[in-house]
């Protein structure tokens, strides 16, 4: 039995890793380019495939037959290759923002839906969210409801977001402001990497329960599985599974003073747990050269608005182990960087057991003053405080608790 993932541009799929999860090692990312699709689903021996941006509407003429939403949608998500080599085409997309709306409260009949984009997955959402009588408010560049006047709608109670704006590589970006939509108890975003964009950050600053799009994914994957070979998945499994795929890709960041161990425990860490490590010391050093020479040179401003740089670089990634400079919460961007697809763990350290080598500000500050103004913000930006008596211990503690 052979499974996979056709599209485009998959180089950041996280579908293996779930069907993996799944209990599928054979599943392949099938990247084909717009004019050989045709050849591609004609000669197609896979027994079931996905299919992501941008062929959801562009593999539905090569369908024999269509489930009741992927007519009633316009989208085919999952291909199944029936006995007699006919394709069936299903949208198991339903099914999965079916049950993130469900994680969410779901929504009543005669509420407000903002819906952000009117793409394939817009389509989706609003059959979904019509399905229990919800009115859909579809924000779109062009359309009758856009970017500018969408405020006219603010008695939403929810905002689902189907665009990819806020998608790795393009962090950070956001189509609305959420704070001019007072009703909203829930905003949900189909992005899952990075796993907080920053549409979800603002709602988080706002006080509003938000959920990014990675259970819509394992649904989804769920439905497809059980298109394809008839095995179900009982609702805790779905959850473990969720919980699993969360897990593995999300960042663990070290924050703490200089000297701290942060780069050893990370180090450590990563051998541990099969992660890829970074230092963003060592990657300001990579790109500026040795730190105390480029702090001498530019001074501390110059410094931070390199290490911000690197962080926003670092974070972007998934499922790696980051060690910080000491001085990285110093600038509260920084804690929306990593907080986009990290938990951030703070390594303690007594300061007389602190080491100052090729350390700037340590060598020149009175270490029990540096850790008196900083602690404050230490705590502000951690999700969890490990002492680092030895590398070993904390390694073993931050996998207990996070992996």
């Amino acid at each position: 039995m052979r499974y996979g993932l056709l599209g485009e541009h998959l180089e950041h799929s996280v579908s293996p890793k779930l069907h993996r999860l799944l209990g599928d090692d054979s599943y392949e990312l099938l990247e084909v380019a717009p004019q050989k699709l045709e050849h591609f689903l004609k000669t197609l021996n896979f027994d079931g495939i996905n299919v992501t941006i941008p062929y959801k509407k562009a593999v539905v003429p090569y369908c024999n037959s269509l489930s009741e939403s992927a007519q009633r949608i316009g989208c085919v998500n999952t291909l199944v290759r029936r006995k007699d080599g006919s394709l069936h085409g299903e949208n198991t997309d339903y099914d999965g923002f079916l049950w993130l709306l469900e994680r969410n409260g779901g929504i009543r009949a005669g509420e407000k839906a903002l819906i952000l984009g009117s793409g394939g997955a817009s389509l989706t959402v609003q059959a979904v969210l019509s399905s229990f009588g919800a009115e859909c408010i579809v924000v779109s560049r062009n359309g009758e409801t856009d970017y500018v006047n969408y405020t006219k709608h603010n008695d939403a109670v929810l905002l689902v977001n189907t665009t990819p704006v806020g998608m790795y590589p393009d962090n950070g970006n956001c189509l609305v402001n959420l704070a001019a939509l007072p009703h909203l108890r829930c905003v949900l975003d189909l992005v899952y990497n990075p796993l907080k964009t920053e549409l979800l950050l603002q709602a988080e600053r706002l006080g509003i329960p938000c959920e990014n799009g990675l259970s819509m994914l394992v649904g989804q994957g769920v439905a497809a599985r059980r298109l394809w070979t008839g095995k179900t998945c009982a609702q805790e499994e779905r959850e473990q599974i969720l919980c699993k795929l969360s897990s593995q890709m999300r960042n663990i960041i070290l924050i703490g003073m200089p000297g701290c161990g942060k780069s050893s425990v990370g180090r450590l860490l990563a051998q541990k747990t099969g992660r890829e490590f970074y230092d963003s010391d060592a990657w300001i050093e990579e790109k500026y050269g040795p730190i105390p020479t480029f702090f001498a040179q530019f001074g501390e401003e110059a410094f931070r608005n390199v290490e911000t740089e690197a962080l926003r670089a670092l974070s972007a990634k998934t499922g790696c182990v980051i060690a910080t400079g000491g001085g990285c919460v110093m600038r509260e961007e920084n804690l929306q960087l990593l907080r986009q697809n990290g938990r951030i763990i703070w390594l303690q350290r007594p300061t007389n057991e602190l080491s100052t080598e090729n350390r700037p500000i340590s060598q020149s500050t009175d270490l029990d003053a540096l850790y008196a103004l900083r602690r404050p913000l230490y705590e502000k930006f951690a999700d969890m405080r490990i002492e680092n008596v030895t590398a070993e211990q904390a390694a073993l503690e931050i996998m207990e608790e996070f992996i």
